[in-house]
Order: structure tokens, then sequence, then C-alpha cells
């Protein structure tokens, strides 16, 4: 009986049933058909070797027939898992899991910015000693060398964001270490060579804890404030906290011998100005005052430096309210 045109022919190296079994096989939704066929081909799934899964991926084996020649040859893939998000990939895929690590440096990492940057913080690390050997010095009794270490940390405190600004490094891992090292220097520090002074110059211990401790907590929260306001180029909002440190040193080398109350209640005075809403002139501006208003300062340096430097100090405690009354009647002039 001749065979029909349209059927097909059975090839001895095809493993394939022919003719009807065959087209029953390719229309019935069975497993072999999903398994050896695939027609309606899954875009998650695995199609030929090689493939690369998506996220819709299922994690079973798929059998993938390849033609070579005139034999077929059938490959098996391992199974597959899904795809993970970037951020629970492993290791060895280059994306690793965890917080993004913030570079200390912005811009460029070349070796002469990295010196400038460590030249810039070493400043500021150098401030924290210097807080540091203070507060020994006091311990021992040596309140003329804490008084120097102040003075220290307040110079090196005016170095490390002029170098930070000049050198191209500043950035905002200096600001938060910089305002961290004023808090342990000019808060803490400053705070416990202040209470070992006026302890020894006979202050009632409790007093002068109260007093220092006001210090400390005032110190924290100008700095705290400052970090989170707007900057005026004119005018401290309150005095800073390294002008009350450089004060409170000062007074202990220079100050005049006044009785122990009321060195306690000038150092509150000058804790309760750090917090205050009264605008302070910066030194920049003070300095460019006119010269004949050096003379009396001078004048009075040569008479008696301890009366001069409480005059001057008082005098600038005093500003920041008269320019706090002063400056609405200039503003509506």
């Amino acid at each position: 009986m001749p065979r029909a045109i349209w059927r097909r022919r059975r090839a001895t190296d095809s493993p394939r049933p022919a003719g009807r079994r065959w087209a029953r096989l390719r229309r019935s939704g069975s497993l072999a058909r999903q398994v050896l066929v695939g027609r309606r081909r899954d875009p998650g799934l695995v199609t030929a070797v090689g493939g690369v899964p998506n996220a819709h991926e299922r994690p079973w084996r798929r059998i993938v027939r390849r033609r070579s020649g005139r034999s077929n040859a059938t490959t098996v893939i391992a199974p597959v898992s899904p795809a993970l998000p970037p951020s629970l990939r492993e290791p060895h895929t280059g994306d690793t899991a965890g917080p993004v690590t913030i570079p200390l440096l912005p811009g460029a990492r070349t070796p002469v910015r990295r010196l400038k940057f460590a030249i810039a913080n070493g400043c500021t690390v150098a401030s924290l000693l210097m807080g540091m050997s203070a507060v020994f010095f006091a311990l021992a009794g040596e309140f003329r060398g804490a008084a120097i270490a102040l003075l220290a940390c307040v110079v090196l405190d005016g170095f490390d964001g002029g170098l930070a600004r000049r050198f191209g490094v500043a950035s905002p891992f200096g600001a938060q270490m910089d305002s961290l090292a004023d808090l342990s220097s000019f808060g803490v520090a400053t705070a416990i060579v202040v209470y070992q002074w006026l302890v020894f110059e006979g202050a009632h211990p409790a007093a002068a804890g109260a007093a220092c401790a006001l210090v400390a907590v005032c110190a924290a929260i100008r700095l705290a404030r400052f970090n989170v306001s707007p900057k005026d180029g004119r005018f401290f909002c309150g005095v800073p906290t390294t002008m009350t440190a450089a004060v409170l040193a000062l007074n202990i080398l220079v100050g005049p011998h006044l009785p122990a109350s009321v060195q306690v209640g000038a150092v509150a005075v000058y804790a309760l100005a750090m917090v205050t809403s009264f605008p302070y002139a910066k030194l920049v501006r003070v300095l460019h005052l006119p010269p004949w208003l050096w003379i009396v300062p001078a004048v009075g340096a040569y008479i008696s430096v301890p009366v001069t430097f409480a005059a001057i100090v008082t005098a600038y405690v005093l500003s920041g309210p008269v320019l706090w009354l002063a400056r609405p009647a200039v503003t509506s002039a």
C-alpha cells in the first residue's frame, strides 16, 4: 500500500514515534510534552544550553534537545534557583550584602590629597590629645600647664578647618570629627580643669561641680545647635565654645584674684552665654576696629593685666545683649 504523502517519514536515527502517535503526543498536555517538546516556552525557563535564568525561573530540570548532524543529543541542565535581588547575592557575584560604606575623603583619592586630608584631620586629633593632656595636668595640680594645653586646643581647632578648606579636602567626616573633638576638649576637658582649679582656690565642691557641669552641658547644646543652624558670616549665635575655653584658660593664667564664689558665678555666666540667642561679633570684625580703640586696652594692660582682661571679657559678654537690642532699630532704619 503506497504511503500517503502527508505522513511523516519514520527515520531510523530518530527516537521519536512517527505519524499520528507523534501528533497525538504534541496535542496532549501531558508531562512528556512539557519535558520533551516544550512547545509553549516559558520565558522564565532555560531553553538552551548556557541560557541565563531570570527572576521567574522555576527550579526544576529541563531537558533540551540539540541536533548535531544526523543525531540528537540530550543535555540535562542542573536545577537552577531563582535570581536573587542584588542585596542578597553571593559575594562572588560582585554584589555584597550590607550597608554601603561612604568614603571619608570625597573626590579623587590621590596620595597628595590623602596627605592633605591627614594633615587637616591631624590638627583635630592633636586638639583632642591636648584636651586630654589638660585633664592630666589638672589632676596633677599643674593648673598653668593645663591652661596652656587648653589654649593649644584653641589654636589647633582654628587650624584644622582652615587647612581643610585651603587644601580642598573638606568633608562631612572632618566636620563631625571637629565637632566631637570640640565637645571633648572645650566641653569636658575644660570643665574638669576649671573644677579642679575652683576647688583649689577654695570654692565649695558642690557649687564648683554645678557650674562646671553647666559648662559641659551648654557646650554640647551649643555645638549641636551650630551643626544644624544656618551660618552667619558676621555674628555668632551665642559665645563659641572655643572662646569660652580660651577665656577660662586665660582666667587661670592672668585673671584677677577674686573670691571663689565670684569665680563660680563668672563660670556659670560664661556657660549660659554659649546657649543664648544674642549675636556676638566674630573676632575678624573685632580686629577690624579702628586702631585708636586699641589704645585704651594697651594702656590698661600696661597698668594692670588682670583688670584689663576682666574688663575686655565683661565688655564682650555684654555686647551680645546690646547688639540684640540695637539690631531691630538698625533694621527698621
